[in-house]
């Protein structure tokens, strides 16, 4: 079987790719997103942001498996932070502008699960976020540059080199059965000031020390 090294796995395990992290099995390997494992972090660093959190809308495609994993980890997180939670349901780009319009006024904020569908609308769900005046977190620098207001997410130029050592391996005689699933190790938090202003926000400073990228 020809062998497959995966760069941007959302989740390879529960999305069935591999047997374990440990021991893929198989002819695939590669790098994890560790995109349910890093919800928590994000909504902790979305309360930053709007400390006023109350009612947390999540969006995201439930036609991708990965997408419907994440949508589940973070609802569970949010309640136990007592987050009353409102699930945005999107299968097509068509669906984007009516499942935002109809979150205003019902949430004080939005959490997108990315996937290739969010990925490729990323500039009008950040228009249409800002319009219906929700505070959005999103799992990539990408959609903050793009005018989103807050990210936090692998550094994927990071993980595309590490991809490129694993493919020399296994040109180099390992197997793709025996090499472990790897986590990111470089993360990113993006921030974009000019949303922030748009939506009357005051980001912490704090916060912005922390920031890999802030966008003025």
């Amino acid at each position: 079987m020809i062998p497959i090294v995966f760069a941007v796995a959302a989740d390879p395990l529960g999305s069935g790719f591999v047997a374990s992290l440990a021991r893929p099995g198989g002819n695939v390997t590669g790098l994890s997103l560790q995109q349910t494992d890093a919800g928590g972090k994000r909504l902790e660093l979305l309360h930053e942001v709007v400390p006023e959190l109350r009612r947390l809308a999540i969006m995201g495609n439930v036609g991708y498996r990965g997408s419907v994993l994440e949508m589940s980890e973070v609802e569970e997180t949010a309640h136990t932070l007592g987050l009353a939670v409102i699930k945005s349901e999107i299968r097509r780009a068509e669906d984007i502008t009516a499942a935002i319009e109809a979150l205003k006024g019902h949430a004080d904020a939005l959490y997108v699960v990315g996937d290739p569908l969010t990925d490729a609308n990323r500039i009008g769900i950040n228009t249409l976020s800002l319009g219906a005046r929700l505070p959005a977190m999103y799992i990539a620098k990408e959609y903050v540059e793009a005018g989103g207001l807050i990210s936090y997410g692998p550094n994927y130029p990071d993980l595309f080199r590490r991809a490129a050592d694993l493919v020399n391996k296994i040109l180099r005689g390992a197997k793709p059965a025996d090499l472990p699933v790897e986590q990111p190790t470089k993360f990113d938090l993006a921030i974009n000031l000019t949303t922030a202003k748009a939506l009357g926000l005051t980001i912490p400073s704090t916060l912005l020390a922390r920031a890999d990228e802030v966008i003025e």
